[in-house]
């Protein structure tokens, strides 16, 4: 059986356009242009790990973040994915809830209580970078904030 000439076109026509489709979301997943990493704009907060999830493509910690007035704030962190954050000291127990932390992040664009790792200051005084370059994977050094991202 033959199948005719057209018809290879349109199912190759049709199949690049359902590839276009799918790559211009599988780019718009890995942007951070959500997240406001201009030179200032960093936050950082202090509060109590929720719940740490060391998953793909991105970890996430949560954190509750205690407010003027007694009430808490609840954040959400992104991080780099788990065999990147190997590479500067992190390890699936590098978090429990209930763990005290202090995070540097840039923060969400929209004001929501999010944002994107920049280094995190543990409860015994180790920084963790969000990869490598990200924050020495070293204990602090008097509450310094690593070299590069003050």
């Amino acid at each position: 059986m033959r199948i005719s000439t057209g018809w290879k076109i349109s199912a190759a026509t049709v199949f690049l356009m359902v590839l276009c489709l799918g790559l211009g979301t599988l780019v718009a997943h890995h942007s951070f242009a959500m997240f406001d990493t201009g030179n200032g704009k960093a936050v950082t907060l202090s509060g109590t790990v929720s719940l740490f999830e060391w998953t793909n493509p991105h970890a996430y910690i949560e954190i509750d973040v205690p407010q003027t007035g007694g009430t808490v704030k609840h954040w959400t962190i992104e991080l780099g994915s788990p065999s990147i954050l190997q590479q500067s000291g992190w390890t699936f127990k590098s978090l429990k809830a209930g763990d005290k932390i202090t995070v540097n992040l840039s923060p969400l664009r929209n004001g929501d209580p999010g944002g994107l790792l920049v280094y995190a200051t543990l409860a015994d005084g180790k920084i963790l970078g969000n990869g490598p370059g990200r924050g020495p994977a070293t204990p602090a050094r008097g509450g310094a904030a690593p070299a590069g991202n003050k």
